[in-house]
């Protein structure tokens, strides 16, 4: 079997960090120490850091919405993922309305198999609920899917109150939890409504029909639905000081609820919506960005701990799917890549900022992504018995984000000239190389993920 020694890298973990030697034999690691000695070709990593795999919970690759389909299949999706150092995703399965969940599983399933390049597991996302659909549940964990999608927003999409609470309460016995897209369905679709009546249709009301308020309403309203059914909960890209505080309020009354938040909601904000057109709707994702207040609020929350994950919700358009709301800022498909920029990004605003400290980066991108949805320890940490998922990331040097050296279709970053400091050079998944110095040198190895019910 092949063995690899690892020699004289920093490793990180969520406890801290530590000089240390990897050794892998196969797909595992089996070693983890100083000055380790083994039959095994060695690669000096001294100098550099060393993470567990990246884990992004927060992808749309291959997704029929707004009357067109994301940019990025999981072919073009999780090359763009290794190359920024994600070795697994966890994407959303979706159930279009009259599905079944396992015809929806299925369908992610072909989508995903032999096309990936980093490993993979699926969220099921819900847009349909009655008593068929109820016992199909087992069914899901069976097959490993432990994690399920609501959405209080978009027609095709929302689920009622009352089938969220039913939702809760029927996946209790099951260990599994819920994610919710928090916003009123009811005050933005009123007030869309309203701004296109006056004539008001250009992108930049996007953002100005979907208030701060609309999210944190929707928040403590779902929150007030897991109260009730007792269930633990997570709240999916959070882009508001204010969401967050309803987040705390309930946290204090005793509510099990985990929460994401994106690298475009801590570094980005809605003044990008004045340029003109054909780069204003580049930025038009659902929540829409925000103030520069809240950007501080999140960046405060991750450094105190009162968040749990940084993901992507990487949802890629091209420019001309974007005009499709040229005329009407309603039709604009909602969504911007995200995959390959997260970890350099993190590094650069986050860790060298002083806004969070290395381990606080390796428990929002690895270990508590891992932990929350059921793959730790077999993912999310080095371990001796845990996957040959690592990244070599260095932390010297300097580079600029362009899109033409990123992997997505979407054509554009909405990080474009960023500076950053350090980045991946390599990425192993499961003991294979499969990214090194700014190449993808072997692709479509991901494997499906089986998950066991969360232990964050």
């Amino acid at each position: 079997m092949n063995k690899l020694l690892l020699k004289g890298g920093t490793l990180v973990s969520a406890r801290g960090t530590k000089r240390a030697d990897i050794l892998i034999s196969g797909e595992k690691i089996v070693a983890v120490g100083k000055r380790l000695s083994a039959d095994a070709r060695e690669l000096n990593v001294s100098g550099k850091l060393i993470f567990p795999g990246f884990i992004d919970a927060h992808t749309h690759f291959d997704l029929a919405v707004s009357g067109t389909v994301t940019a990025d299949d999981f072919d073009h999706g999780t090359k763009s993922a290794v190359a920024g150092g994600v070795t697994t995703v966890v994407d959303f399965a979706t159930q279009y309305q009259g599905e079944t969940l396992t015809e929806a599983l299925n369908n992610w399933h072909m989508k995903a198999f032999a096309n990936s390049s980093c490993d993979y597991a699926f969220h099921m996302a819900i847009s349909d609920w009655n008593e068929a659909i109820e016992n199909e549940l087992p069914a899901m964990f069976e097959q490993g899917v432990t994690s399920f999608k609501v959405y209080m927003i978009y027609d095709a999409m929302a689920l009622s109150d009352r089938a969220i609470f039913e939702l809760m309460t029927a996946l209790k016995p099951y260990g599994g939890i819920v994610g919710c897209h928090c916003e009123n369905a009811g005050i933005i679709g009123k007030l869309q409504e309203n701004s296109i009546a006056r004539g008001e249709t250009s992108h930049v009301y996007h953002a100005r029909t979907r208030p701060d308020y609309t999210e944190a309403e929707a928040v403590k309203r779902f929150l007030s639905i897991a109260r009730a059914a007792d269930a633990p909960c997570i709240v999916v890209h959070l882009s508001t000081g204010a969401g967050l505080e309803e987040i705390m309020r309930a946290r204090e009354e005793g509510v099990a609820v985990y929460t994401e938040t994106c690298p475009q909601y801590l570094l980005l904000d809605d003044s990008a919506y004045h340029a003109p057109f054909d780069v204003g709707a580049r930025f038009i994702c659902s929540p829409p960005l925000r103030k520069a207040k809240d950007n501080k609020a999140l960046w405060n929350a991750l450094k105190n701990g009162q968040l749990d994950t940084v993901s992507t919700d990487h949802c890629a358009f091209t420019s001309e799917q974007k005009r499709m709301g040229e005329r009407d800022f309603t039709k604009i498909p909602n969504g911007m890549p995200g995959v390959e920029t997260r970890a350099a990004l993190m590094y650069t605003y986050g860790v060298k900022l002083h806004r969070l400290t290395l381990p606080q980066m390796c428990a929002y991108l690895s270990e508590n992504p891992a932990r929350l949805y059921g793959m730790y320890p077999k993912k999310g940490v080095i371990k001796a018995g845990s996957d040959a998922d690592l990244v070599i990331f260095d932390p010297k040097g300097s580079d600029t984000i362009t899109a033409s050296r990123c992997h997505s279709r979407s054509g554009y970053t909405p990080f474009e000239g960023m500076q950053t400091i350090g980045g991946v050079k390599k990425v192993f998944l499961r003991g294979k190389l499969v990214y090194s110095d700014g190449e993808i040198v072997l692709e479509h190895s991901g494997h499906f993920v089986t998950r066991k019910k969360y232990s964050l």
